[in-house]
């Protein structure tokens, strides 16, 4: 099941509050949910693949909401509480929950890559004075990119996350979805997704 491209309504804005951040904090509520569960535990893995050959900008990075993906996983498990984990299988990509709108994917695209820009000469992308590990003798460095820049970002950002599952249903907030984000695209990618819990 391959995700789809961020596509999404505008973000509505929230007026601010008078009161100061503390005054905030101290007026939380906290919310005890009462569970009903068999006693059974239940774990799910699947594994879906995005291709990224979408908006894939000139640097590689392109976001894609992988939301409906992870909850199909949950519905699938027959989890009705408990954790849905989810990770990229790959050294290039991250992940992370925030808003999907599409105009903040685009300041995301251009601020990741000025914050670690592709051009800057990094040790990694030295390929002809690598050690070239034993299984890729003869393959390597001919077939390897020059992509110093997407690890850190990868490594920056986060390859996992995970979210709470109460009474069957993802608990995310209004506008939070879970985010694939590719960082040397365009290619077909692998993400994990595990959720144990009660049933």
């Amino acid at each position: 099941m391959a995700a789809h491209a961020v596509r999404g309504a505008p973000c509505r804005v929230r007026s601010g509050s008078s009161r100061s951040p503390g005054a905030l904090l101290r007026a939380g509520k906290r919310r005890t949910v009462a569970t009903r569960a068999s006693g059974e535990y239940a774990a799910h893995y699947e594994e879906f693949v995005v291709k990224t050959d979408g908006p894939v900008t000139g640097n590689g990075i392109a976001l894609y909401d992988i939301t409906p993906q992870v909850k199909g996983a949950l519905e699938r498990s027959g989890v009705t509480n408990g954790v849905a984990s989810v990770i990229s299988r790959h050294t290039t990509t991250a992940l992370t929950i925030n808003e999907c709108e599409p105009r903040l994917m685009d300041d995301v695209r251009q601020f990741l890559a000025k914050l670690v820009p592709a051009t800057y000469p990094y040790l990694h992308n030295d390929l002809q004075f690598r050690d070239i590990p034993v299984p890729f003798v003869g393959k390597w460095p001919d077939d390897e990119p020059i992509n110093a820049h997407s690890h850190i970002l990868s490594m920056l950002l986060g390859q996992s996350d995970s979210v709470p599952v109460t009474e069957g249903k993802l608990v995310l907030g209004t506008y939070q979805s879970v985010i694939f984000v590719e960082l040397d695209g365009p290619r077909e990618r692998k993400i994990g997704c595990q959720v144990h819990g009660m049933k």
